[in-house]
């Protein structure tokens, strides 16, 4: 609803168009809160794995936001995903959950965190690939433009850190884990619709079994968090980031395209970054700064919503 100037508003229409505007802004704060979350979990990731076996860290904490969220979901009087609903959130879990939260925990052992984020900074190509090979959006040069500008800024970003001998198993594995994750928003956005806390706790589930799997057959030790250094790790990951950062994108899905809801992943490097020269005064280069303004001129050329869908 439009409200020329000067005209006159009753009390009802002020309500509404104040209404209209904060459900304009929230996918935007959803993008904004996912994107600051994020910006601190590639390094908790690097941190926890010091402490556990990283595809044990990953179960644990997966193993601990089932029951969260799926108390949260009750709590809330919400039901639980059923029948095509939950077909689609354990699908999603099996994406998202069960072979990307293994394989990007591993990488991790042998992948700077950088070099993670760089990897993931691909999924807004991969995304728009995906979503036009399924039907779902349209392929169009901005997308195409949006999302190779971004990643080159995010590469410019960690340049300095990207010499050196990487691992080219621990390199694929993220690229794989990255591929996979923006396979779980596809799932989860061609599904029913359906409540994000729910559609997660069945996710966690199913990749907690997968996950518990995989850390079983790759006989990792199984030790039980008891310190503040095995223990932190999981908690602040299982409520930032499970509970927090994916609820919001599965909301989110459901209300932007898959491809513009990936541009997170390009987003997180620079939270990163800024978190990392506010809290720890780590100085901002030259590259940074380049590598910056490429991500947003990326991000503004990508997520420019085409008038068809307006």
């Amino acid at each position: 609803m439009v409200v020329e100037r000067g005209a006159n508003v009753t009390p009802a229409e002020a309500r509404l168009t104040a209404a209209e505007r904060s459900a304009d802004l929230r996918p935007w704060l959803a993008f904004s809160a996912c994107s600051a979350i994020w910006g601190s979990t590639f390094l908790v990731i690097s941190i926890g794995n010091d402490a556990l076996a990283p595809v044990w860290a990953a179960t644990l904490r997966l193993v601990l936001a089932t029951v969260l969220l799926g108390a949260w979901s009750l709590a809330r009087g919400e039901a639980l995903p059923t029948g095509a609903a939950l077909r689609a959130a354990l699908i999603y879990g099996v994406l998202q959950f069960g072979v990307n939260f293994p394989l990007l925990y591993w990488g991790e052992k042998t992948v700077p965190s950088g070099l993670s984020a760089v990897m993931y900074a691909t999924l807004p190509m991969t995304s728009a690939f995906l979503a036009r090979a399924f039907g779902m959006e349209r392929l169009t040069l901005p997308k195409v433009a949006g999302a190779i500008t971004a990643f080159a800024g995010v590469v410019v970003l960690f340049s300095p850190s990207l010499s050196g001998r990487i691992s080219p198993g621990g390199l694929l594995a993220i690229f794989a884990a990255a591929t996979l994750s923006g396979g779980g928003n596809i799932v989860l956005k061609r599904g029913p619709r359906q409540k994000p806390i729910g559609a997660n706790a069945a996710g966690c589930a199913i990749g907690a079994v997968i996950s518990a799997g995989a850390s079983f057959a790759m006989r990792e030790p199984h030790l039980l968090p008891t310190t503040v250094a095995t223990l932190g790790p999981v908690l602040y990951l299982t409520f930032a980031g499970s509970m927090g950062a994916f609820v919001l994108m599965s909301w989110l899905v459901n209300h932007w395209t898959v491809t513009r809801v990936s541009y997170i992943s390009v987003l997180v490097p620079v939270i990163a970054m800024a978190l990392g020269s506010l809290l720890h005064h780590e100085p901002i280069t030259l590259a940074n700064l380049a590598g910056t303004a490429l991500v947003l001129a990326g991000v503004l050329i990508g997520m420019r919503r085409p008038a068809s869908e307006r």
